[in-house]
């Protein structure tokens, strides 16, 4: 009896999520205590066919926070689950459930950096603006069963650009640029450029980030 209860429950389970982690629709990847905050639709596997990332958010209430000024605050941290089109189902090609903060997160006398994720000609950006202040992002690309961070990117100022730093972690190359114009207005940067080789580190994967927040690699070297 307890043989046949177990081929039953493995058929219907076959049945409803597939083989090998493959389901019908993007939502059923969803774990339980997480909802959909985002979902990103793109080609992540050169394979022509519309691949799929979803934003994920945690839901327990012992994170929700009241804010003296703007009322309750979900600080649930977010997540992120990629998924790769088979045409007639979806596989898991990488998850990590909490690496992002929370989109509330309390930014001390800045407001917080605003989080977009994007998928541009086949690489996942992570890209953080921060208004007047410039942006970050990270850049990967799917290898070997995760993605590996190919990319850094930093900028520092907005209207008036002040410095900014470029690694490519596949080349090993890092350039850094420093505006020198101290007469700029805002479009007139003049930008010296120095290049320097980094030393060759293991790629860091997607799946192993414990939080993007104390991702800083400007000073990588």
């Amino acid at each position: 009896m307890k043989t046949i209860q177990v081929f039953l429950t493995t058929f219907f389970a076959t049945i409803v999520f597939g083989q090998n982690g493959q389901r019908k629709n993007p939502s059923d990847f969803i774990p339980k205590g997480y909802v959909l905050f985002e979902k990103i639709n793109g080609d992540l596997d050169k394979d022509g066919l519309e691949d799929c990332v979803l934003i994920i958010k945690g839901t327990d209430k012992s994170k929700f926070f009241k804010h003296e000024y703007h009322g309750e605050l979900d600080r649930n941290r977010r997540g992120i689950i990629i998924l790769f089109n088979k045409k007639d189902h979806y596989e898991l090609a990488s998850k990590n459930y909490n690496c992002f903060s929370s989109e509330n997160e309390d930014g001390g006398v800045y407001f917080p950096p605003d989080l977009s994720v994007l998928i541009e000609k086949g690489n996942l950006i992570m890209h953080y603006g921060h208004g007047r202040y410039g942006y970050w992002k990270y850049t990967f690309r799917y290898k070997n069963a995760d993605f590996d961070l190919i990319g850094y990117d930093i900028s520092n100022g907005g209207a008036i650009i002040s410095d900014e730093t470029s690694i490519n972690f596949l080349t090993k190359k890092k350039l850094q640029r420093v505006n020198v114009n101290k007469n700029d207005d805002g479009g007139q940067e003049i930008f010296k450029d120095s290049w320097k080789t980094i030393k060759q580190n293991p790629l860091i994967k997607l799946s192993e980030v414990k939080d993007f927040d104390e991702l800083y690699l400007e000073d990588y070297k």
